[in-house]
């Protein structure tokens, strides 16, 4: 399948495929007809969207990444940046809650061996399951190498303690990938990844976390306790933990962006529809130059976020090293979908902070782009360091 960016002896080919525009078209309808109509129920109950979630399976657009062979889409990243940021427009939080496998499956992707792709990814894609992605810690955020959860050799098995929060879809998850510390002595080098099922003893969740936005992502603590994994279940060797961590966010963070370029997008459409339509003194509020360029500056934010998020995917999908493009995408498109929900806000006026109008959700939804898959700032960093690696 040709990339949106290919390169070819005629110049640079900047058009999707035929196939990647159905895909983008079954995606977008998809967010019309069945998750804008039922976007504001799923907000205000913070319910998971299972009945979505099955329509979407039926579809073809959940566990886009895992190969055909084994009942998935076999999607590179840019496809599903495609997808993402379509249903992230109809709501990022049901966007998130249905995606969220293509997250918790890139371990699996980068280090799993035969066994364990044969065994769980027809429980993902066969039976309809869910799998978390296990990283985040009440006092390890940012800082990836600080976790301190641990998984100590005890024969056959491993022995698990520790306790993950902000885990998006760990209350309904059968199956998490869970990051943890093989010899803690050792900083980064002594992180490794393993495959844990929910069924476990000794593997239990709290209740959803009460969240600002994205409320259909539900997202809870996960807690082990002498939880005994078998050695089988270890992703690649001990200590590869955090290289698979970093190989993760390269090809997480590109659809991270291209949903967050959705909300962008919905926020510039939702303002000039209702700026088209509202008077004040005489004229649309469109025709007001403060207001006006106001959205020129939303359409310019989205247009360029959108760019970004699809070259970041495209030089991971062509085998190039993308982390810079990957932390340039996530920040700018991150600022871009909150920037664009408070100015969507800003037009609607008093009625944009009523819960009656669409924004005031995008609003709420949008600010966690700039916290989750690594903060702004943290990108930033990443961005400062490869422009010095580069030299």
């Amino acid at each position: 399948m040709l990339s949106v960016m290919e390169e070819t002896t005629s110049g640079l080919q900047y058009e999707l495929t035929g196939d990647q525009k159905m895909l983008q078209s079954l995606a977008r309808d998809f967010a019309k007809n069945e998750i804008i109509p039922r976007a504001e129920h799923y907000d205000k109950t913070g319910e998971w969207p299972w009945e979505i979630w099955q329509k979407a399976r039926k579809a073809g657009l959940v566990n886009l990444n895992i190969p055909e062979e084994y009942g998935g889409g076999g999607a590179s990243v840019l496809e599903e940046c495609i997808v993402g940021e379509e249903l992230a427009y109809g709501c990022s939080g049901i966007q998130t809650a249905l995606m969220l496998n293509q997250l918790a499956v890139l371990p699996m992707i980068i280090a799993a061996n035969d066994d364990q792709k044969a065994r769980y990814y027809p429980r993902l894609t066969r039976d309809g399951k869910i799998m978390s992605y296990c990283m985040t810690e009440p006092d390890a955020g940012s800082d990836v190498s600080g976790i301190k959860t641990t998984a100590v050799r005890n024969g056959d098995h491993y022995v698990l303690n520790g306790t993950k929060t902000w885990i998006t879809d760990g209350p309904v998850a059968s199956y998490f990938t869970v990051f943890a510390k093989t010899s803690p002595g050792d900083g980064h080098k002594g992180m490794s990844c393993f495959i844990v099922e929910r069924e476990w003893a000794g593997v239990s969740t709290g209740k959803p976390l009460e969240k600002l936005g994205q409320h259909a992502a539900q997202a809870c603590q996960v807690f082990f306790e002498n939880v005994e994994v078998p050695v089988e279940n270890l992703l690649g060797n001990e200590g590869d933990g955090f290289m698979i961590g970093m190989k993760v966010f390269d090809k997480s963070r590109p659809p991270v962006a291209a949903a967050a370029t959705g909300v962008a997008r919905r926020a510039l459409d939702e303002a000039v529809k209702y700026a088209g339509q509202r008077m004040a003194f005489g004229r649309f509020l469109w025709q007001h130059q403060g207001l006006g360029f106001m959205l020129s500056d939303m359409k310019i934010r989205a247009e360029a976020a959108q760019h970004l998020a699809w070259k970041s995917a495209w030089l991971v999908d062509g085998g190039k090293r993308n982390t810079m493009e990957a932390a340039i995408a996530k920040a700018f498109c991150a600022e871009a979908a909150m920037q664009n929900a408070v100015d969507a806000v800003q037009v609607f006026g008093g009625n944009g902070y009523s819960r009656e109008y669409p924004v005031e959700k995008l609003m709420r939804d949008a600010k966690i782009y700039q916290i989750y898959e690594g903060t702004t700032q943290i990108q930033k960093n990443i961005i400062l360091r490869e422009l010095y690696h580069k030299k």
